[in-house]
């Protein structure tokens, strides 16, 4: 009984963090209109929030004595994350939706569960219950119902590739999060800082290199800040200190539902239409999301 309470309290914070990110895919639809460059802008965004991070590191004796006690295991496990979740995944993901619709990215995305799930079982000895497997059908079977057919050509291959990318990099992303959170003497703060710092920059300057920096409006480069702040800054963190209690395969049916979310701001926002079908689509899913809440009594 001592238990239900803080994972309640992950649920709902994993649930409002996935409202935030949703957002996010709006945001840099708009960025993305103004001709930013995709790598660069992705860079400039983890790069504001990695420096937003360094004011609460350094401002905080607990936390600077954490960074202090790293060891080189540590810092390892920690860059090899951030060059996963921030190199790999976001780079992939501004890509991918500077080629494709955002509900066509979203679909890919919500299938980092299956991974997920399946690797689960090998590397972290986390076995879905059969509750939480049905969850993971319903929310399969939404996305399909959902999204196909699907027609693909010209240049959206392109943008497949990266969106597969970017699915992967969230799978893996989410196996080690789950792995580097479930060390003790490692603070959510720290692992989102130092896997931050070290994947924005190199994405900055793989960025730079490949694309230039753009000439970010003033519009721009208020996206930037509040991707960087509020969307990053805070709701990374935030997600780190969840999956010190939800399961990797929970952190991921949670995720999707960003899907719906993102369907509907996309049809307010970017003019993307949702039919019938598609509504079907969006119930199964949420089904899915709760069913697999469902624990083994």
């Amino acid at each position: 009984m001592t238990n239900k309470p803080a994972h309640t309290k992950a649920i709902f914070l994993a649930v409002f963090i996935t409202f935030l990110w949703s957002t996010s895919w709006i945001l840099i639809k708009f960025g993305l209109r103004d001709d930013l460059p995709a790598l660069s802008f992705a860079g400039l965004r983890y790069t504001t929030a990695f420096l937003c991070l360094t004011v609460f590191v350094f401002a905080n004796p607990t936390e600077r004595a954490n960074l202090k006690r790293l060891s080189r295991a540590d810092l390892g496990w920690l860059a090899l994350l951030g060059l996963i979740v921030i190199t790999l995944t976001q780079g992939a993901q501004f890509i991918s939706l500077a080629y494709l619709p955002a509900n066509m990215v979203s679909l890919i995305l919500n299938t980092t569960s299956i991974f997920v799930g399946l690797a689960g079982i090998f590397l972290l000895k986390e076995i879905p219950s059969r509750l939480q497997w049905l969850g993971v059908a319903l929310t399969l079977a939404g996305v399909g119902v959902y999204f196909l057919p699907l027609s693909i050509s010209g240049v959206a291959m392109f943008g497949i590739v990266a969106a597969l990318l970017t699915m992967l990099g969230n799978a893996a992303s989410s196996l080690l999060g789950r792995k580097i959170n479930l060390q003790t003497h490692l603070s959510p703060l720290i692992v989102t800082f130092v896997s931050m710092g070290i994947g924005s920059i190199v994405l900055l300057a793989i960025g730079a290199v490949t694309q230039g920096l753009g000439h970010p409006s003033l519009s721009d480069w208020e996206i930037i800040a509040w991707l960087a702040v509020v969307n990053t800054a805070f709701t990374f963190t935030v997600w780190n200190y969840t999956m010190q209690t939800l399961t990797a395969v929970e952190s991921s049916i949670i995720n999707s539902l960003m899907m719906p979310q993102i369907a509907i701001m996309a049809w307010l926002f970017l003019g993307e239409t949702i039919s019938a079908k598609e509504i079907v689509g969006l119930v199964l899913v949420g089904v899915g999301v709760l069913v697999v809440q469902l624990r083994k009594r």
